[in-house]
């Protein structure tokens, strides 16, 4: 009996998530893994040679196979990279000059300095690969300009293969057209900066495009305490809100304009906030998810979250080296897509829990969830989160509408601009109210080491949890689908 039992067919989507989850793990263990060009070729094809028999039989027997081929795949494609990144090493503690285009918004560092992010380089008049982390001091630096400078080479971190701290600028070239999306953005920006108050403003700038980065530093601390920065970082919560909103503006007129509607406005905020790991994850999961509603298929979330996986680390192998982001990014998605609705039903059964009931669900699951990733990279946990998100992220949505309706008249009816964005400031103020508020408790966060191989074991209690709600709730996950 077991013998036919192992012979059975496999789903393929299981199958391509299988493969997934492996080669994210081949692509992991790349980074301590060295070998030569010609031997990866072979890791090619042989991983080629299994996976074309996996899928050609599709039995449960031969899956061990397809773990051993998606593994092959994962190194081939993560040693790859490594042996790219692999010609910093000649350059660390020595003086170079770096030519590069900057990736993200600048962010505020310490002591004057700004933080960059350098991508599309050029070191010593050598094209390089990854990207720079840059300390520097300088004015009028945005997304899209190209910074010539020189200084010091120092071992990266993170996802970074290295990191230059107080580097001279010898140049600043803004390109023209530049970066047309993030002039788009700061143009609209501006005009809300003239009906709103600050902080209010930047505040709102971040709920409606995930500008974090022009936040006053006193709120983007607060925001951090209060356990809400992800409120304002361009991520799944804002892709969310304008699919739902696309489908339901253009249902009414057909299908197929409400998903072409919802495709463009991912797009187009992809475009505006900027591609970083989170917005990439971000945009490929909704993209997925709008497909699947679009041809009348359910994704599994677990096959979701491992296609993403897999689909974000081939292109940027990097993410699987220790980008925060990007672990974040997915471990939030995972709480509520996977352990919010389970918790859900088994909290409140086949009765649909009302929205404050599900707002504190998701917003439980994701702490849960993101938690153990938190605590191990700062020390610390912000114990006011679930209160603060409770308080502040159903108004997130109306938040935005009227921000947005602020800098269109400001634009249109400048005379009157103020008036108009009054909702708005007065809903920004809540906000900030409230964050500053639970900010300013003497007991707002904890102070919490753990190990990474306890964020392991914290991980597979989680996984225990879930696996024991699902087999006493028989919940079908399948139901659970971002974009409805």
């Amino acid at each position: 009996m077991n013998w036919w039992a192992l012979k059975r067919k496999m789903h393929i989507s299981w199958l391509i998530s299988i493969g997934c989850i492996g080669i994210f793990i081949g692509i992991y263990c790349a980074k301590y893994f060295t070998n030569s060009h010609i031997s990866l070729t072979y890791y090619l094809l042989l991983s080629c040679i299994l996976f074309s028999i996996v899928f050609w039989r599709k039995n449960i027997y031969i899956i061990p196979l397809l773990i051993f081929g998606a593994l092959l795949f994962g190194l081939w494609r993560g040693s790859i990279s490594q042996n790219e990144l692999s010609q910093y090493k000649s350059l660390y503690k020595t003086l170079i000059s770096v030519g590069g285009t900057v990736k993200d918004d600048v962010d505020a560092g310490t002591s004057n300095q700004i933080i960059v992010r350098l991508n599309t380089l050029t070191i010593n008049s050598k094209k390089m690969p990854g990207t720079l982390y840059i300390t520097t001091s300088g004015d009028d630096i945005k997304r899209g300009d190209k910074l010539i400078l020189h200084g010091k080479l120092a071992e990266g971190f993170g996802n970074f293969p290295g990191v230059m701290y107080r580097a001279t600028i010898d140049k600043i070239i803004h390109p023209k057209p530049g970066d047309a999306a993030r002039v788009v953005r700061d143009w609209f920006a501006d005009a809300i900066r003239r009906s709103i108050p600050e902080p209010e403003s930047s505040l709102g700038i971040g709920y409606l495009v995930g500008q974090r980065r022009s936040l006053p530093v006193d709120l983007s601390e607060a925001l951090k305490l209060a356990g809400l920065t992800h409120v304002i970082v361009a991520s799944g919560y804002n892709l969310t809100i304008l699919v739902r909103l696309a489908r339901r503006l253009f249902i009414r007129v057909s299908k197929y304009a409400s998903a072409l509607a919802a495709v463009v406005m991912i797009l187009v905020f992809m475009a505006i906030a900027g591609a970083s790991p989170s917005m990439s994850r971000a945009g490929l999961i909704a993209c997925l998810s709008l497909a699947a509603w679009y041809y009348g298929r359910k994704f599994h979330p677990i096959v979701l979250l491992s296609v993403a996986i897999a689909v974000t680390v081939l292109i940027e192998p990097s993410y699987a080296w220790g980008d925060l982001g990007w672990q974040l990014s997915f471990a939030a998605f995972a709480g509520v897509m996977i352990l919010a609705p389970l918790s859900q039903r088994f909290f409140f059964g086949d009765k649909k829990p009302g929205t404050v009931a599900q707002i504190l669900g998701e917003t439980v699951s994701a702490q849960i969830v993101t938690a153990p990733i938190i605590i191990a990279s700062f020390g610390q946990l912000s114990n006011v989160a679930i209160v603060s998100n409770l308080l502040v992220l159903p108004l997130v949505p109306l938040a935005m509408l009227f921000t947005f309706i602020a800098g269109l008249g400001s634009l249109l009816v400048p005379a009157i601009a103020t008036f108009i964005a009054m909702p708005a400031t007065w809903l920004l103020r809540y906000s900030v109210g409230v964050t500053e508020y639970l900010a300013g408790l003497p007991w707002v966060t904890s102070v919490v080491n753990l190990a990474w191989w306890g964020v392991g074991l914290c991980y597979l209690v989680i996984i225990s949890i879930c696996i024991y709600m699902w087999r006493v709730t028989k919940y079908n996950l399948r139901e659970s689908n971002l974009v409805e």
